[in-house]
């Protein structure tokens, strides 16, 4: 009787457990990304922004989250989401108009040191078709200091019309002062 008892228990100790810890539906469980950066798989392989480089900034109902990696070959990603309040999924195209609630941009910077007029910046963008979800940025959590979630998204570059696939996105990045 006992052991029928103890199993019950530690039974239903496991599915409160598994059910409390679960991610919330609106927000996402927050990622993976360190303190004050973004992180995520460009076309497969990982790209993490520095810390002395990475923030958001909140003007209004505005919220723009931005990071590079630095150096003379330097990738970035843009996220921003036009109509932010708070913790929530906000979709990259899909919206009224094609626009979505967020947009979102990676560029790659390669700077010539010697000869700085060959540097060249090649940016993808999302949405880039009208009506069409192509992404999402999931807020799990927002305070008065900084924001977590993750983000996911497929871009064009409009020059050359090639495509990037940006999966496992997750950022840790604190408000500008």
């Amino acid at each position: 009787m006992f052991k029928i008892g103890f199993l019950s228990l530690l039974a239903s100790t496991m599915f409160f457990t598994n059910t409390s810890c679960t991610s919330d539906d609106d927000g996402g469980g927050g990622g993976t990304a360190a303190a004050g950066t973004i992180t995520a798989k460009v076309n497969g392989s990982t790209v993490t922004t520095l810390n002395m480089v990475t923030f958001a900034n909140q003007v209004g109902s505005m919220l723009s989250i931005q990071g590079n990696t630095g150096g003379t070959s330097s990738k970035a990603f843009v996220l921003n989401i036009t109509s932010f309040d708070g913790v929530g999924t906000y979709d990259i195209g899909g919206g009224t108009g094609g626009l979505g609630l967020a947009n979102a941009s990676y560029t790659e910077i390669s700077v010539n040191l010697s000869n700085p007029m060959a540097s060249t910046t090649k940016v993808w963008q999302a949405p880039y078709t009208g009506g069409a979800k192509v992404g999402e940025i999931k807020i799990s959590e927002a305070t008065a200091t900084g924001v977590k979630g993750t983000f996911q998204f497929s871009c064009k570059n409009s020059d050359d019309n090639s495509t990037k696939e940006v999966t496992q996105g997750s950022f840790n990045v604190n408000f500008q002062n």
